[in-house]
């Protein structure tokens, strides 16, 4: 069976440091930092006191005021940057036919702040008996948001979500893109949302000591590849693609950002919580999406890294990225945007993802900033190209992006510049 190409025709993008496309992408070359105090509650007794919040959003830009009330944020989000990608799509639903397009949208929490408000309130008032919100359940479940916007849009086409921690949005990127591939549609909104920055949430995380504690300093806290960095800062937000069958956009005229070139998955099989320390699923899930996309490690110019900025994970990386590249790793880009959005979970690999595509469009490297001079740590090898704390221009062909996820979850997605 010939496999079909698939591109990419649409982008949507609510993050920290920008609620749309454009906005993103010219704070995350500017090297803005989206952290700062938590509103959303209390921080008072919590050991980390500050998070890469969304700002500025408005549901009811994009939802009735009724219909947003029965969406959870992370839910909320996710309809905003598939309505930002169908608009940028500029698909002609009049003219489409509907079974053909699908929605593979994924969250790796889902809906917590609707758990921990329905929980605190029969807590509360269970003496006169249990009372929950008929929106309960279906806010809180994670394949609600690709639910809701199938039904915004009326999509028939195939339609679920993916759960696999931070490498969820990466994993509904690699579904949709072999469904396309296989002929299952002619086009599929992806991606992932999330909103976990609630008590449970930092809470959680705090209780394992996964989150920075640098509160004096939120806005540098995020440090990927620096000796001093000490954990990751919580993000929110989302991020949606179009992805379509090559003939379909040409024969609708549609533009076409890049092409999706191949996918990888792995697992560690090692660890709950912590990478391989050698780096191996990390090794794995990226020869698996070179071997996808019959590319060379030669090939590749830019690579997005899952950077958390934990201790562990930064450093497994970079074995695995020399192992796979050899002498080529030190002739790369490498940056980790999530030294200026914070890491979104499940909605990391989505964001990553269209960070990646505007590098091959614009031919700029997006840095990872908050690199302190002399920093220095004897795992990390600081003669490749970390992008420290200021853009690069170069010409990108060929971009990867990386995103691993608690319990061993590797997915790597390669996008190369579109060419007839």
């Amino acid at each position: 069976m010939e496999l079909k190409r698939v591109v990419v025709t649409g982008l949507g993008a609510l993050t920290p440091i920008g609620n749309s496309v454009p906005e993103f992408w010219e704070n995350l070359i500017n090297g803005v930092s989206g952290a700062g105090p938590i509103t959303h509650f209390d921080t008072s007794l919590f050991k980390t006191q500050f998070a890469c919040e969304v700002k500025g959003f408005e549901a009811t830009d994009y939802i009735d005021r009724k219909d947003a009330r029965k969406m959870d944020p992370y839910t909320q989000y996710a309809v905003a940057v598939a309505q930002q990608a169908v608009k940028d799509s500029e698909l002609d639903l009049e003219k489409e036919n509907l079974d053909r397009i699908g929605v593979i949208f994924g969250a790796g929490i889902g809906g917590i702040q609707t758990f921990e408000e329905e929980v605190e309130n029969y807590a509360i008032n269970k003496a006169n008996g249990p009372k929950f919100s008929p929106f309960f359940i279906p806010k809180m479940i994670s394949d609600i948001a690709a639910g809701q916007i199938s039904i915004i849009y009326g999509f028939h086409g195939p339609n679920f979500a993916t759960v696999s921690a931070c490498a969820t949005s990466s994993n509904a990127i690699a579904d949709a893109f072999n469904y396309i591939r296989l002929g299952k549609a002619n086009a599929i909104v992806t991606g992932g949302s999330e909103a976990a920055i609630t008590e449970a949430g930092v809470g959680g995380f705090n209780a394992m000591h996964a989150l920075s504690t640098r509160n004096e300093n939120a806005k540098g806290a995020s440090r990927p590849f620096s000796a001093s960095r000490d954990g990751f800062i919580m993000g929110e937000g989302g991020g949606c693609m179009v992805l379509e069958e090559l003939e379909h956009a040409k024969a609708r005229g549609a533009k076409i950002y890049a092409e999706v070139a191949g996918a990888g998955l792995s697992a560690d099989a090692y660890h709950l919580t912590a990478s391989h320390p050698e780096g191996l699923g990390a090794k794995l899930v990226m020869r698996n999406a070179l071997e996808d996309a019959e590319l060379k490690p030669e090939d590749v110019d830019y690579v997005n890294v899952h950077g958390t900025s934990t201790p562990v994970g930064d450093i497994s990386e970079t074995k695995a990225i020399k192992d796979v590249f050899g002498e080529h790793a030190y002739k790369l880009n490498i940056s980790s945007t999530k030294s200026m959005t914070g890491h979104l979970l499940g909605a990391a690999g989505a964001v990553e993802a269209i960070a990646s595509v505007l590098a091959i469009k614009y031919g700029i490297i997006p840095p990872t900033i908050n690199h302190e001079e002399g920093d220095n740590d004897e795992n990390i090898d600081y003669n490749l190209n970390f992008t420290f704390n200021k853009a690069q221009k170069r010409e990108v062909n060929v971009a990867l992006s990386n995103t691993f996820g608690f319990g061993g979850h590797n997915a790597c997605i390669i996008f190369k510049k579109y060419a007839e």
